[in-house]
């Protein structure tokens, strides 16, 4: 989990922009230090909270943020 926030935290800075990818499982080890199934938690959990898409054969890429929910009654004027 922490490595997906660290991830997350990047996107939300704009550190990693709509569009950039992310390095390979193999450069993020050595990056932060983890391991390869950590790295692979991480990315599986950032695709569920909708912050990046993974192309077969092509890598993954950081698709921004959600937009906030907007939890305001709806009103008809």
């Amino acid at each position: 989990m922490k490595l997906a926030d660290a991830i997350a935290t990047d996107i939300a800075s704009g550190k990693l922009p709509q569009g950039a990818a992310l390095p390979g499982e193999r450069a993020m080890t050595d990056l932060y230090s983890v391991s390869i199934g950590t790295v692979r938690r991480a990315v599986v959990e950032l695709r569920k909270r909708g912050l990046v898409a993974t192309l077969p054969a092509k890598g993954t890429y950081a698709i921004g943020m959600p937009e906030p929910a907007d939890d305001r009654p709806k009103t008809s004027e």
